[in-house]
Parts: C-alpha cells; sequence; structure tokens
C-alpha cells in the first residue's frame, strides 16, 4: 500500500514543481503505511490512506483545524496526535494547485 502513496505524493510533487520553488534538497521517502516528504531530512508532509498531511505553523493548524479544513493528524487509529500537523482527507478531490502552498510552507516550516 506505501507504494501506492509514495507513487501518488511523487506525482503531486513533480507536476506542482515543488522542486524549481524550494531551496532545501527534498526526498521522498516510504512512511508506515504511506510516504513522506522530508526536507533537509526533516519529515514535512506526509500522503497515508487518512490523508495529505503539512508540518505547519501552530497558528496555521488551529485556523484550518478549528474551520473544519483540516483534522488532526493521528498515524494510527488509537495513536496520538501529531501536533503542529493538519490533514486533509481525500486530497485527490481537490485541484493539485491547492497544495502547492501547503508544501512551500512545510518546507520552510523544517527548514
Amino acid at each position: 500500500m506505501a507504494k501506492v502513496y509514495f507513487e501518488k505524493l511523487s506525482q503531486l510533487i513533480s507536476d506542482l514543481e515543488i522542486e524549481d520553488e524550494v531551496l532545501p534538497n527534498i526526498e521522498i521517502k516510504h512512511f508506515f503505511s504511506g510516504a513522506a516528504l522530508y526536507a533537509n531530512e526533516v519529515i514535512c508532509a506526509s500522503w497515508s490512506p487518512g490523508g495529505l498531511a503539512f508540518k505547519l505553523s501552530e497558528s496555521e493548524v488551529t485556523r484550518l483545524l478549528s474551520s473544519g479544513k483540516a483534522k488532526p493528524l493521528k498515524y494510527f487509529e488509537k495513536g496520538n496526535i501529531k501536533v503542529g500537523y493538519a490533514m486533509f482527507e481525500k486530497p485527490e478531490s481537490s485541484r493539485k494547485v491547492r497544495w502547492k502552498n501547503y508544501f512551500i510552507k512545510a518546507i520552510e516550516q523544517v527548514h
């Protein structure tokens, strides 16, 4: 299953031309049942069966969660909430360009 998310995340990063927009080295790796985007060897985004998650500023995560646009990130159903992340369910149902700004912010957050 992780291979599917690795391919989806790789294709999305390529389609959005994220590598042309950011300075740090980025790399996609398999991660649990999904895939994760690393910037300078630190996870900043992931795509798994739960959705597409981004590491963002505390204020932005709070805003997204309180507005209902995003959900807290949990890697496992009974796991702890990953602080500092906002997860978007069913990312394929949105236009790809919606995610570009979140990727750039997430990369900057860990850089």
